[in-house]
């Protein structure tokens, strides 16, 4: 736990210290879905900021079976980690979007490796049917189960400008039957979406640490080759954030999140192969320690 002069801060590391009493790596995989917003049910063409892969681009290859996408993370960083465990990180488009018995085929292929500590899951909250939640509190009985969910921002008017593809109250229950089955869950949320002001960021970071989240992920607006996003920041229309304005807007928002809420993410560095802008955070290294230095105080 991180002390500032406003509140204790609980970062990630320090929390898997805790739970887990080692170093945990968190490993992306591939579970070969799509999403809803993209194959018609809901809309085609994904959120206007959405990448080609779904936002896995730093997913292993979804040819291989989950098992040896866990071998291969490990591997990757065998340099990094030693003696320690892993998340298995359900990342690439919506990964509760299939037949539960697939899901459950996956998700328990994932449990069962030895090395695996947890079992995180990105979806959307209009894609977690009765039946999916049912298995994935039967995963969760066998290693912790964490539910990643791309909410992005509490405002109508931005969720529909993005093309988010829901209302706040799926979000909302959701939320609460998560809690209810006993899951962690995780809030995706974008800093710099177009249209929103620093308030507006700071009213949907405080909506997400009252809702029962349990960890929350702030991610700066990344402007990708191949989006909507792009071509309307190439026409002029949008803007990216700067690195001194992205700093100022966390120094207002890191300390509206109380100390039972993990913070997973405080930035983000886009894949360089396809980052169109803002070019300053691909410096992953330089950003961190203005954070640390700036917004964290340490």
């Amino acid at each position: 736990m991180i002390q500032t002069k406003e509140t204790d801060l609980k970062l990630l590391n320090d929390y898997l210290r805790e739970q887990f009493g080692c170093k945990v790596y968190k490993i992306a995989l591939n579970g070969g879905f799509t999403c809803p917003n993209r194959d018609g049910t809901i809309g085609y063409g994904g959120c206007i900021f959405c990448s080609a892969g779904g936002s896995g681009e730093f997913a292993e290859d979804k040819a291989k079976s989950i098992r040896d996408q866990i071998d291969a993370g490990k591997s990757r960083v065998a340099g990094k980690i030693k003696d320690g465990k892993y998340i298995a990180y359900f990342q690439a488009y919506t990964n509760t979007y299939g037949p539960p018995a697939h899901l459950r085929e996956l998700y328990m292929e994932a449990a069962g490796h030895p090395d695996v500590a947890a079992v995180s899951v990105a979806t959307r909250p209009d894609c977690l049917p009765e039946e999916v939640l049912q298995v994935l509190e039967e995963v969760n009985r066998i290693k912790p189960v964490w539910v990643e969910l791309g909410l992005q921002t509490i405002h109508p008017k931005t969720a529909s400008r993005i093309r988010r593809g829901y209302d706040l109250p799926v979000y909302d229950r959701a939320v609460k039957r998560l809690r209810e089955a006993g899951l962690e869950v995780i809030t995706h949320v974008i800093l710099g979406l177009p249209g929103e002001t620093e308030e507006d960021m700071q009213e949907t970071v405080r909506y997400v640490c009252s809702g029962g989240a349990t960890g929350i992920k702030l991610q700066l607006l990344h402007i990708l080759k191949g989006t909507d996003l792009e071509k309307e920041y190439l026409e002029g229309r949008i803007q990216v954030l700067s690195e001194d304005a992205y700093i100022g807007i966390l120094k207002k928002c890191v300390p509206l999140i109380p100390d039972h809420v993990v913070i997973h993410r405080l930035t983000g560095d886009g894949d360089k192969r396809i980052l169109v802008a803002p070019l300053w955070s691909g410096n992953k290294k330089h950003v961190w320690n203005r954070i640390r230095s700036e917004v964290l105080g340490v």
